[in-house]
């Protein structure tokens, strides 16, 4: 076998941009630039140890909109939904040439042409040729935020174009800089999506976010830090997080994403954290071999010391539902992607893993749900068409 190269140390940028909430490609455009800029900024700055790798955050380019007066539909989002070959990952491919970089960002509403009526959540990596080099299309979207199509929703179709291996799920791209994968927002919540990029062989996470503070961003109740810690330390991988640092849109307020971008060391450390809403670029060494020389020890290894035949009973059955949303089906709103919610209600409450609140029974839930989402859209908090 052959012996693997040294990987010299670099930096890393993180960039945490102000995003306007596009409605049209000028809206676009605007983000587009003013990422641009910032990228020339950051790549003069850290000029001793130069920059090679630059991680974007979700929804810098388009913005996104949540429940309320401000939700867009289906038709709003397809509206400004663009290619990967398009003139937006042209520019950002150029940049990508012009200073030796590796650019990772997220939340890319994609239009893909074997599945056209609907839009996909879409990370990427452009690579020092110009052209986009990983492609991945977030795993777990929320059911209330958001109505970009996962690839469990249509799971039998989206496998038969693209396949179904985990190497395929969730890329991760081999390169003189080390071993790189994304995963999105929700994606980090949990631990899937980052293991599987740890299984994959995944240095560094580049970790693109629209999180915000009504979610928790900011102590004393900062889940963003202590998941993404956690997700750093359970693969040995570096997790670079870029948040917006403020967002142009009447129905946000401005801190609606409030920064906190970091990067986290294969240990959990904090090597960064811009601790505000407001634009910023971080930088932080990454240093590759002394990852692999951290993965080469047994003591307090997270992946060596892994027992797997126990758990496999959790994922036995579905507990989100597959293919919810087949072709000529997608989500019209966030209520309707909101409806698949009522199973899995029903399942988690009718196995007892959950338990009902005082008074009610297993049977209640799922309609619990169901009133709930009635209610908002009587009061037109949710969209009804």
């Amino acid at each position: 076998m052959s012996k693997s190269k040294k990987i010299e140390k670099y930096t890393a940028m993180v960039i945490q941009p102000h995003v306007t909430v596009a409605e049209d490609r000028a809206g676009i455009k605007k983000n587009l630039d003013r990422v641009c800029n910032m990228i020339d900024f950051g790549v003069g700055y850290f000029w001793e140890l130069p920059a090679r790798l630059v991680v974007l955050p979700e929804y810098f380019l388009q913005g996104v909109t949540t429940p309320g007066k401000g939700e867009h539909g289906i038709d709003g989002f397809m509206k400004k939904a663009i290619t990967l070959d398009g003139p937006e990952m042209q520019a950002l491919g150029a940049k990508a040439k012009e200073y030796n970089l590796y650019i990772a960002g997220g939340g890319v509403i994609e239009q893909v042409p074997e599945f056209p009526d609907r839009w996909f959540n879409t990370a990427f990596i452009i690579g020092p040729s110009g052209k986009v080099e990983l492609r991945y299309h977030k795993w777990h979207i929320p059911a209330s935020i958001g109505l970009g199509t996962s690839p469990h929703d249509i799971l039998d179709e989206y496998r038969k174009v693209f396949g179904d291996d985990i190497k395929t799920l969730f890329p991760v791209l081999d390169t003189e800089i080390g071993k790189l994968g994304t995963m999105t927002c929700h994606d980090g919540c949990t631990p899937e999506v980052s293991r599987a990029l740890g299984y994959n062989g995944c240095e560094v996470i580049c970790h693109p976010v629209a999180l915000q503070e009504i979610e928790g961003v900011s102590e004393p109740w900062d889940f963003w830090m202590f998941t993404r810690r956690t997700r750093a330390h359970d693969n040995m991988a570096y997790v670079l997080g870029s948040n917006w640092g403020k967002v142009e849109y009447d129905y946000y307020p401005r801190a609606f994403c409030p920064g906190r971008s970091f990067v986290i060391d294969y240990t959990g450390m904090v090597l960064r954290c811009a601790e505000y809403p407001e634009e910023q670029v971080i930088g932080a060494t990454i240093d590759i071999e002394s990852l692999r020389e951290h993965r080469s020890r047994s003591n307090h290894n997270c992946w060596v010391d892994l027992r797997t035949e126990g758990f496999r009973q959790i994922y036995d059955k579905p507990i989100y539902p597959p293919n919810q949303f087949p072709s000529g089906r997608p989500p019209k709103n966030l209520a309707d992607k909101l409806g698949p919610v009522k199973d899995v209600f029903r399942d988690l409450y009718g196995r007892g893993q959950f338990t009902p609140p005082a008074g009610m029974g297993a049977e209640d839930m799922p309609e619990l749900h169901q009133r709930r989402i009635e209610a908002a859209q009587k009061v037109g908090t949710l969209r009804k068409d």
